[in-house]
C-alpha cells in the first residue's frame, strides 16, 4: 500500500467513528518537511461526547488516551499507533471547544496553556493555527484567517510577559552566576517573544520546532551558546533583550509597556 492508499483507507476510518465530523492531517506531512520515517498526525474533529473506546476497538496497536489523557484543556488527548507499519499519531479535537476559541480570538483574547516539550506553552488559538495549516482528508472544516483584534491585542499580552522574564533572569539570577536558571529564562523570554512576533504580523504557528526561525529570532541560537563563563551571563541577558526587542519594534506592535533597551 502506498502513502496516498494508506492516507485514503486511515482517513476514513477515522472519520467513521462516532461523533467524529472531520478528519485532517497536519504537521511536516502537510508542511513539506517530512522525512520517510516522519510520523503520520492526524486529528480527528468531533462534536458531542466522543468516547476514545471506538478508536481502541479498531485494535491498532499503540496506546490510545481518555479524553483528558494528555493533561486536558487544548490538548485533551489522542493516541500513538502504528498502522500498515507506520507510526501515526492521532489527536482529538473538539469542534465545540474550537468555537469557543475562535469566539474568543476574533474578540482579540488567548489564554496560554502548558505543554510537555513547548518551552512557553501554547496559546488557545494553536487550534485555529492547525485548521490554518492542515489539510482536511474528510468532512468539512473551516480554515480561519488571522482575526484582527488577536493580531493587534496579542503581542502586547506576550511582550509583558517577556519583560518579566527578562527582569527576573536579570535580577535574580544572571548576577549569582546561576548559569543554568538563567538561561532556561532566557530560552523562555525568546519563544515568548517570538509569539509576540508572530502574532503582531498574523502569522500562524502550530509548534516549537520552528517558531524562532518562522519569527526571525533563530539566529538567538548562537548567542545563546557565547557565554563562556557566569560572568557573561548579565551581558548576555541584556543582548538577548535587546535583540529580542529590537525584532519587535520591526513589526510596529502596539506596546503598552515600552521597553528602554536600545
Amino acid at each position: 500500500m502506498n502513502d496516498s492508499e494508506f492516507l485514503d483507507a486511515l482517513s476514513r476510518r477515522l472519520a467513521g467513528l462516532p461523533q467524529v465530523l472531520a478528519v485532517a492531517l497536519g504537521g511536516s506531512r502537510t508542511q513539506g518537511t517530512a522525512r520517510p520515517d516522519s510520523d503520520w498526525d492526524l486529528a480527528i474533529y468531533y462534536r458531542g461526547d466522543f468516547d476514545p473506546r471506538h478508536l481502541r476497538a479498531i485494535g491498532w496497536p499503540g496506546e490510545v488516551s481518555e479524553l483528558g489523557g494528555w493533561g486536558g484543556g487544548i490538548y485533551n488527548g489522542g493516541a500513538w499507533l502504528t498502522v500498515d507499519g507506520r507510526a501515526v499519531d492521532v489527536h482529538y479535537r473538539d469542534l465545540d471547544e474550537v468555537d469557543r476559541i475562535w469566539d474568543e480570538a476574533r474578540a482579540g483574547r488567548f489564554w496560554t496553556e502548558p505543554l510537555l516539550f513547548h518551552v512557553a506553552g501554547i496559546p488557545s488559538y494553536l487550534l485555529l493555527a492547525e485548521l490554518a495549516a492542515n489539510r482536511t482528508l474528510a468532512g468539512d472544516l473551516p480554515r480561519p484567517a488571522y482575526p484582527p483584534a488577536l493580531q493587534q491585542q496579542a503581542p502586547d499580552q506576550w511582550w509583558s510577559r517577556a519583560r518579566m522574564i527578562f527582569d527576573y533572569a536579570a535580577k535574580n539570577h544572571a548576577p549569582h552566576g546561576r548559569a543554568t536558571a538563567c538561561l532556561g529564562l532566557l530560552a523562555e523570554a525568546v519563544a515568548v517573544t517570538s509569539h509576540a512576533v508572530l502574532a503582531a504580523e498574523g502569522t500562524w504557528i502550530t509548534n516549537d520546532k520552528q517558531l524562532l526561525r518562522t519569527a526571525g529570532l533563530d539566529d538567538i541560537d548562537t548567542q545563546m551558546i557565547t557565554a563562556r563563563s557566569a560572568s557573561d551571563l548579565p551581558e548576555l541577558v541584556q543582548t538577548i533583550r535587546s535583540r529580542c526587542r529590537s525584532r519587535l519594534r520591526e513589526t510596529d506592535a502596539e506596546l503598552s509597556q515600552p521597553d528602554q533597551v536600545p
